[in-house]
């Protein structure tokens, strides 16, 4: 959200509308930014997580041995 002040002639008003958008935006970011690069999972650590995300499926195929068509009968089931 964008706060602006104005007082005085109109050239004024709108330096001082300018002014606090710019104050307003870039404490915005610094405070974002902060929070993005806590939420943001770096390339390696997300590639690790689809690989482990494949073995289990795999392990998980295995033990129960499940065709496709058998587990969308389960999942119907369910419902």
């Amino acid at each position: 959200m964008i706060f602006g002040f104005g007082f005085g002639s109109p050239l004024t008003s709108i330096l001082m509308l300018l002014g606090t958008s710019a104050l307003s935006f870039l404490l915005f970011r610094g405070c974002n930014r902060d929070a993005q690069k806590r939420r943001k999972p770096s390339r390696d650590e997300l590639r690790k997580y689809y690989y482990e995300q494949r073995q289990r499926a795999r392990e998980l195929s295995a033990k129960f041995d499940l065709t496709d068509e058998e587990i969308e009968k389960k999942l119907d089931e369910f419902e």
